[in-house]
Protein backbone atom coordinates (compact mmCIF):
# COMPACT_ATOMS: atom_id res chain seq x y z
CA UNK A 1 0.00 0.00 0.00
CA UNK A 2 1.27 3.59 -0.71
CA UNK A 3 2.84 5.41 1.96
CA UNK A 4 0.16 8.24 1.92
CA UNK A 5 -2.84 5.64 1.95
CA UNK A 6 -3.92 4.75 5.47
CA UNK A 7 -7.16 2.28 6.42
CA UNK A 8 -10.22 4.20 5.54
CA UNK A 9 -8.13 7.56 4.14
CA UNK A 10 -5.20 9.02 2.95
CA UNK A 11 -2.72 11.32 4.57
CA UNK A 12 0.47 13.90 3.07
CA UNK A 13 3.68 12.75 2.03
CA UNK A 14 6.60 12.41 4.15
CA UNK A 15 7.97 14.99 5.81
CA UNK A 16 5.09 17.53 5.43
CA UNK A 17 3.85 20.58 7.56
CA UNK A 18 1.85 19.63 10.53
CA UNK A 19 -1.15 21.65 11.52
CA UNK A 20 -0.58 23.94 14.66
CA UNK A 21 -2.74 26.13 16.95
CA UNK A 22 -4.70 25.24 19.95
CA UNK A 23 -8.42 23.70 20.01
CA UNK A 24 -9.40 27.66 20.91
CA UNK A 25 -7.27 28.87 18.23
CA UNK A 26 -9.10 27.08 15.48
CA UNK A 27 -12.83 27.30 17.14
CA UNK A 28 -12.27 31.40 16.88
CA UNK A 29 -11.26 31.53 13.77
CA UNK A 30 -13.39 29.07 11.85
CA UNK A 31 -16.29 31.12 13.90
CA UNK A 32 -14.69 34.25 12.19
CA UNK A 33 -14.85 32.78 8.81
CA UNK A 34 -18.70 31.99 9.55
CA UNK A 35 -19.59 35.18 10.49
CA UNK A 36 -16.97 37.63 8.89
CA UNK A 37 -19.33 40.59 7.19
CA UNK A 38 -16.94 43.40 6.64
CA UNK A 39 -17.43 44.38 2.58
CA UNK A 40 -14.60 44.29 0.85
CA UNK A 41 -13.46 47.48 -1.45
CA UNK A 42 -12.29 46.19 -5.03
CA UNK A 43 -9.38 47.15 -6.50
CA UNK A 44 -9.55 48.98 -9.62
CA UNK A 45 -9.40 46.03 -12.74
CA UNK A 46 -9.84 43.20 -10.40
CA UNK A 47 -12.78 41.79 -12.31
CA UNK A 48 -13.38 42.28 -15.75
CA UNK A 49 -17.00 43.70 -16.85
CA UNK A 50 -18.93 40.38 -18.29
CA UNK A 51 -19.52 41.72 -21.54
CA UNK A 52 -15.63 42.61 -21.52
CA UNK A 53 -14.85 39.05 -20.22
CA UNK A 54 -16.90 36.99 -22.82
CA UNK A 55 -15.50 39.38 -25.99
CA UNK A 56 -11.79 38.55 -25.16
CA UNK A 57 -12.76 34.74 -24.90
CA UNK A 58 -14.46 34.87 -27.85
CA UNK A 59 -11.58 36.54 -29.71
CA UNK A 60 -8.80 33.79 -28.55
CA UNK A 61 -10.37 31.52 -31.58
CA UNK A 62 -6.87 29.69 -32.05
CA UNK A 63 -4.08 28.30 -29.94
CA UNK A 64 -3.86 27.43 -26.16
CA UNK A 65 -4.73 29.61 -23.35
CA UNK A 66 -6.28 30.44 -20.18
CA UNK A 67 -8.86 31.76 -18.52
CA UNK A 68 -9.07 32.81 -14.62
CA UNK A 69 -12.81 32.39 -13.94
CA UNK A 70 -11.18 33.64 -10.07
CA UNK A 71 -10.28 31.74 -6.57
CA UNK A 72 -8.86 28.59 -7.80
CA UNK A 73 -11.01 27.85 -10.90
CA UNK A 74 -9.64 27.88 -14.71
CA UNK A 75 -10.81 27.52 -18.07
CA UNK A 76 -8.28 26.31 -20.39
CA UNK A 77 -7.60 25.32 -24.21
CA UNK A 78 -5.02 22.60 -24.56
CA UNK A 79 -4.56 21.56 -28.35
CA UNK A 80 -7.60 22.15 -28.83
CA UNK A 81 -9.32 20.83 -25.90
CA UNK A 82 -11.82 22.39 -23.28
CA UNK A 83 -11.03 21.69 -19.87
CA UNK A 84 -11.95 23.29 -16.26
CA UNK A 85 -10.18 23.13 -13.41
CA UNK A 86 -12.31 23.74 -9.82
CA UNK A 87 -14.71 25.85 -11.40
CA UNK A 88 -16.18 27.68 -8.25
CA UNK A 89 -19.02 30.41 -9.38
CA UNK A 90 -21.21 30.45 -6.74
CA UNK A 91 -22.34 33.01 -3.83
CA UNK A 92 -20.75 31.01 -1.07
CA UNK A 93 -18.22 28.55 -0.25
CA UNK A 94 -20.15 26.99 2.39
CA UNK A 95 -22.52 23.75 3.19
CA UNK A 96 -24.99 26.26 5.04
CA UNK A 97 -25.76 29.97 3.24
CA UNK A 98 -25.70 32.49 4.27
CA UNK A 99 -23.46 30.93 6.65
CA UNK A 100 -19.54 30.63 5.79
CA UNK A 101 -17.44 32.45 3.44
CA UNK A 102 -19.18 34.82 0.76
CA UNK A 103 -18.42 35.92 -2.25
CA UNK A 104 -16.75 39.41 -2.21
CA UNK A 105 -15.72 40.02 -6.29
CA UNK A 106 -18.65 39.43 -8.99
CA UNK A 107 -18.47 36.79 -11.61
CA UNK A 108 -17.30 37.74 -14.87
CA UNK A 109 -17.65 34.77 -16.90
CA UNK A 110 -21.04 32.24 -15.89
CA UNK A 111 -21.17 29.06 -16.44
CA UNK A 112 -23.56 29.56 -19.62
CA UNK A 113 -20.94 32.03 -21.25
CA UNK A 114 -18.39 29.13 -21.22
CA UNK A 115 -17.82 26.56 -24.29
CA UNK A 116 -18.99 23.23 -24.09
CA UNK A 117 -16.43 21.45 -21.42
CA UNK A 118 -14.29 18.28 -22.98
CA UNK A 119 -12.60 17.66 -19.37
CA UNK A 120 -13.47 18.68 -15.91
CA UNK A 121 -10.81 18.35 -13.21
CA UNK A 122 -11.54 18.50 -9.91
CA UNK A 123 -8.61 18.77 -7.26
CA UNK A 124 -10.53 17.95 -4.27
CA UNK A 125 -13.61 17.71 -2.22
CA UNK A 126 -13.86 21.79 -0.31
CA UNK A 127 -16.63 23.59 -0.99
CA UNK A 128 -14.66 26.21 -2.91
CA UNK A 129 -13.39 23.75 -5.41
CA UNK A 130 -15.60 21.51 -5.98
CA UNK A 131 -18.79 23.54 -5.94
CA UNK A 132 -21.91 21.52 -6.77
CA UNK A 133 -24.05 24.37 -8.45
CA UNK A 134 -21.74 25.40 -10.43
CA UNK A 135 -20.80 21.69 -11.40
CA UNK A 136 -25.02 21.20 -12.64
CA UNK A 137 -24.91 24.32 -14.59
CA UNK A 138 -21.60 23.90 -16.08
CA UNK A 139 -22.25 23.28 -20.22
CA UNK A 140 -20.48 19.95 -21.10
CA UNK A 141 -19.74 18.15 -24.66
CA UNK A 142 -21.19 14.81 -25.41
CA UNK A 143 -17.83 12.55 -24.63
CA UNK A 144 -17.08 15.29 -21.60
CA UNK A 145 -14.96 13.08 -18.80
CA UNK A 146 -13.98 13.95 -15.10
CA UNK A 147 -10.94 13.45 -13.80
CA UNK A 148 -10.45 13.67 -10.07
CA UNK A 149 -7.98 11.99 -7.01
CA UNK A 150 -9.26 8.66 -5.66
CA UNK A 151 -13.09 8.66 -3.86
CA UNK A 152 -13.78 11.91 -5.23
CA UNK A 153 -16.22 11.33 -7.42
CA UNK A 154 -18.80 10.41 -4.92
CA UNK A 155 -19.30 13.97 -4.36
CA UNK A 156 -20.30 14.91 -7.74
CA UNK A 157 -23.41 14.32 -9.90
CA UNK A 158 -21.35 11.73 -12.48
CA UNK A 159 -24.37 10.83 -14.85
CA UNK A 160 -23.69 13.70 -16.80
CA UNK A 161 -20.67 13.02 -17.77
CA UNK A 162 -19.28 10.23 -20.51
CA UNK A 163 -16.40 8.75 -19.13
CA UNK A 164 -15.17 9.49 -15.31
CA UNK A 165 -11.92 8.56 -14.09
CA UNK A 166 -10.39 8.57 -10.32
CA UNK A 167 -6.47 8.93 -9.87
CA UNK A 168 -4.20 8.13 -7.44
CA UNK A 169 -1.07 10.08 -7.12
CA UNK A 170 1.49 9.61 -10.05
CA UNK A 171 -1.46 7.73 -11.99
CA UNK A 172 -1.79 8.96 -15.58
CA UNK A 173 -4.82 9.15 -17.90
CA UNK A 174 -5.39 10.39 -21.67
CA UNK A 175 -3.32 10.08 -24.84
CA UNK A 176 -0.43 11.69 -26.65
CA UNK A 177 -2.56 14.56 -27.45
CA UNK A 178 -3.59 15.29 -23.81
CA UNK A 179 -2.86 13.28 -20.82
CA UNK A 180 -3.53 13.90 -17.19
CA UNK A 181 -1.03 13.36 -14.61
CA UNK A 182 -2.45 13.68 -10.72
CA UNK A 183 0.43 14.77 -8.14
CA UNK A 184 0.92 14.70 -4.79
CA UNK A 185 -0.13 18.06 -2.79
CA UNK A 186 0.03 18.56 0.86
CA UNK A 187 -3.24 19.06 2.31
CA UNK A 188 -6.35 17.72 3.55
CA UNK A 189 -10.27 16.50 2.40
CA UNK A 190 -13.11 17.18 4.53
CA UNK A 191 -17.30 17.62 3.18
CA UNK A 192 -18.96 16.82 6.21
CA UNK A 193 -17.86 16.37 9.92
CA UNK A 194 -17.31 12.84 9.35
CA UNK A 195 -15.53 12.02 6.20
CA UNK A 196 -12.32 13.88 6.71
CA UNK A 197 -9.31 12.39 4.46
CA UNK A 198 -11.50 9.64 3.44
CA UNK A 199 -10.83 10.85 -0.42
CA UNK A 200 -7.88 12.07 -1.79
CA UNK A 201 -6.29 15.55 -2.54
CA UNK A 202 -4.31 16.57 -5.37
CA UNK A 203 -2.51 18.70 -8.92
CA UNK A 204 -2.46 17.73 -11.99
CA UNK A 205 -0.05 18.06 -14.42
CA UNK A 206 -1.79 18.42 -18.31
CA UNK A 207 0.55 17.26 -21.35
CA UNK A 208 -0.34 17.59 -24.78
CA UNK A 209 2.71 17.69 -27.63
CA UNK A 210 3.39 21.27 -27.62
CA UNK A 211 2.42 22.39 -23.84
CA UNK A 212 3.00 21.58 -20.04
CA UNK A 213 0.63 22.80 -17.69
CA UNK A 214 0.74 22.44 -13.93
CA UNK A 215 -2.10 23.08 -11.59
CA UNK A 216 -1.24 22.61 -8.10
CA UNK A 217 -4.90 22.79 -6.24
CA UNK A 218 -4.60 23.22 -2.72
CA UNK A 219 -1.48 23.16 -1.20
CA UNK A 220 1.31 23.89 1.98
CA UNK A 221 5.01 24.05 0.82
CA UNK A 222 6.81 21.26 2.20
CA UNK A 223 9.96 18.66 0.94
CA UNK A 224 7.57 16.56 -1.67
CA UNK A 225 7.59 19.22 -3.84
CA UNK A 226 11.46 19.04 -4.76
CA UNK A 227 11.26 15.72 -6.01
CA UNK A 228 8.22 16.74 -7.89
CA UNK A 229 10.37 19.20 -9.32
CA UNK A 230 13.28 16.66 -10.21
CA UNK A 231 10.35 14.41 -11.72
CA UNK A 232 7.90 16.71 -13.75
CA UNK A 233 9.56 19.91 -14.02
CA UNK A 234 9.90 21.78 -17.06
CA UNK A 235 6.71 23.57 -17.50
CA UNK A 236 5.29 26.16 -19.38
CA UNK A 237 2.41 27.49 -16.97
CA UNK A 238 2.04 26.66 -13.48
CA UNK A 239 -1.35 27.80 -11.59
CA UNK A 240 -0.21 27.87 -7.95
CA UNK A 241 -2.26 29.43 -5.12
CA UNK A 242 -0.85 32.61 -3.19
CA UNK A 243 -3.63 33.06 -0.78
CA UNK A 244 -5.58 31.93 2.49
CA UNK A 245 -2.46 31.63 4.64
CA UNK A 246 -2.97 33.71 8.17
CA UNK A 247 -2.84 32.73 10.79
CA UNK A 248 0.45 30.82 9.91
CA UNK A 249 0.12 28.41 12.31
CA UNK A 250 -3.01 27.40 11.40
CA UNK A 251 -2.75 27.06 8.27
CA UNK A 252 1.11 26.28 7.40
CA UNK A 253 -0.19 22.45 6.46
CA UNK A 254 -3.07 23.30 3.95
CA UNK A 255 -1.77 26.61 2.20
CA UNK A 256 1.45 28.22 1.09
CA UNK A 257 2.51 31.89 1.02
CA UNK A 258 3.03 33.78 -1.94
CA UNK A 259 6.66 33.25 -1.21
CA UNK A 260 6.76 29.54 -1.20
CA UNK A 261 4.65 29.52 -4.49
CA UNK A 262 7.38 31.67 -5.87
CA UNK A 263 9.69 28.59 -4.79
CA UNK A 264 7.49 25.49 -6.12
CA UNK A 265 7.14 27.72 -9.28
CA UNK A 266 11.24 27.57 -9.50
CA UNK A 267 11.21 23.99 -8.26
CA UNK A 268 9.02 23.20 -11.63
CA UNK A 269 11.45 25.33 -13.83
CA UNK A 270 7.89 27.40 -15.20
CA UNK A 271 8.42 29.73 -17.63
CA UNK A 272 5.17 31.63 -15.84
CA UNK A 273 3.65 31.14 -12.86
CA UNK A 274 -0.23 32.76 -12.49
CA UNK A 275 -1.27 33.17 -8.95
CA UNK A 276 -4.64 31.80 -7.94
CA UNK A 277 -6.74 31.28 -4.95
CA UNK A 278 -7.20 34.57 -3.77
CA UNK A 279 -9.26 37.56 -5.17
CA UNK A 280 -13.06 35.95 -4.68
CA UNK A 281 -13.78 34.74 -1.49
CA UNK A 282 -12.03 35.48 2.03
CA UNK A 283 -11.18 32.00 3.64
CA UNK A 284 -8.45 33.45 6.08
CA UNK A 285 -7.41 36.11 8.13
CA UNK A 286 -4.51 38.24 5.53
CA UNK A 287 -5.78 41.43 4.15
CA UNK A 288 -7.85 40.21 0.67
CA UNK A 289 -5.78 41.99 -1.71
CA UNK A 290 -1.90 41.37 0.00
CA UNK A 291 -1.40 38.24 -1.98
CA UNK A 292 -0.68 39.57 -5.03
CA UNK A 293 1.36 42.27 -3.35
CA UNK A 294 3.55 39.62 -1.49
CA UNK A 295 4.22 37.35 -5.00
CA UNK A 296 5.01 40.02 -7.12
CA UNK A 297 7.77 41.11 -3.99
CA UNK A 298 8.57 37.39 -4.00
CA UNK A 299 9.26 37.50 -7.54
CA UNK A 300 11.43 40.58 -7.40
CA UNK A 301 13.52 39.12 -4.53
CA UNK A 302 14.23 35.51 -6.42
CA UNK A 303 15.67 37.78 -8.89
CA UNK A 304 13.23 36.80 -11.83
CA UNK A 305 11.15 39.08 -14.46
CA UNK A 306 8.58 41.01 -13.60
CA UNK A 307 6.60 38.95 -16.23
CA UNK A 308 7.37 35.27 -14.92
CA UNK A 309 4.42 35.87 -12.34
CA UNK A 310 1.10 36.54 -13.66
CA UNK A 311 -1.64 38.19 -11.66
CA UNK A 312 -4.88 38.20 -13.90
CA UNK A 313 -8.18 39.94 -13.55
CA UNK A 314 -11.17 37.67 -12.54
CA UNK A 315 -12.83 36.78 -16.16
CA UNK A 316 -8.97 37.40 -18.08
CA UNK A 317 -8.09 35.59 -21.03
CA UNK A 318 -4.19 35.16 -21.79
CA UNK A 319 -2.28 32.82 -24.37
CA UNK A 320 -0.29 30.32 -23.24
CA UNK A 321 3.02 31.28 -24.56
Amino acid sequence: MPWHHVDGGFRNPPGSPVRGGERSEWWAFMWRGFTRRQPVELQDGHVLEPGAAKAALAAAADGDIVTWLGHAGFLLRLNGRWIALDPFLSEYASPIPPFGPKRFSPVALAAADLPPIDLLLLSHNHYDHLDRPTLERLPLAAEATLICPLQVAGYVDTGRFARVVELDWHQTSGGPDLSVTCLPAIHFSARTLWDRNRSLWGGFLLTTPGKRVYFSGDTAFGPVFQELGAGYGGVDLALLPIGAYEPRKLMQASHCTPEEAVEIGRLFRARRVLGMHWGVVRLTDEPPFEPPVRFRRAIGSAGLADDWGWVMAVGETRAIG
